[in-house]
């Protein structure tokens, strides 16, 4: 049990580590890592990001205390939660003692401005790869005939896509409480 919670710990810690723009961004990290250690499916692991997503929090804690939890109990989710912010908190520690120091440092700018467009693009690849499995069903694509449309996702997103756009400030939980109810009823009860 030990090893598998430090284990739990290292692969936090290393997706806490080396994931920048928050988040959406360490997605594709966490599913790496997940997936090639066999504790989740992408999909389980889709269904994690949901339900992440949708509880109060940052997601980052919420996924991997999720994680942790799904893989030993409580003991899990704490040592995988952990994992994922202690970097975070000893890198915003040490920016803290040192930012005004470095803040017109030209490489220290430059090193920003760089990251940004990655973090752009990398949020935007796992949105591409969630509609493709979401939405469509694609696994992977080897010919056209695999794509297959998933009529109830589409209709809940179409149905919430409508309404952001005729109601211009409707509020986030009125919208993931439309989503889980549409879910709800086209899933569960159709």
């Amino acid at each position: 049990m030990l090893i598998k919670l430090l284990e739990l710990f290292i692969t936090f810690f290393k997706i806490g580590v080396f994931t920048f723009g928050g988040g959406y961004a360490m997605i594709p990290l966490i599913t790496d890592e997940v997936i090639a250690k066999g504790w989740e499916t992408k999909d389980t692991l889709i269904d994690f990001i949901a339900i992440a997503e949708s509880t109060p929090g940052p997601f980052a804690i919420n996924i991997s205390t999720f994680i942790g939890y799904e893989q030993q109990g409580i003991f899990g989710a704490m040592f995988a939660t952990l994992g994922v912010i202690l970097p975070s908190f000893i890198i915003i520690v040490i920016i803290a003692k040192i930012f005004n120091k470095f803040a017109d440092n030209k490489y220290v700018i430059g090193f920003l401005n760089g990251a940004k467009p990655i973090i752009v693009g990398v949020i935007f690849s796992v949105g591409i790869d969630f509609v493709l499995s979401s939405v469509f069903k694609i696994k992977e694509i080897t010919f056209i005939s695999d794509i297959i449309l998933d009529w109830k996702t589409i209709l809940i997103f179409v149905i919430v896509f409508v309404l952001t756009k005729v109601k211009e400030r409707m509020h986030p939980i009125f919208i993931v409480v439309l989503s889980g109810l549409l879910g709800y009823i086209l899933f569960g009860i159709l």
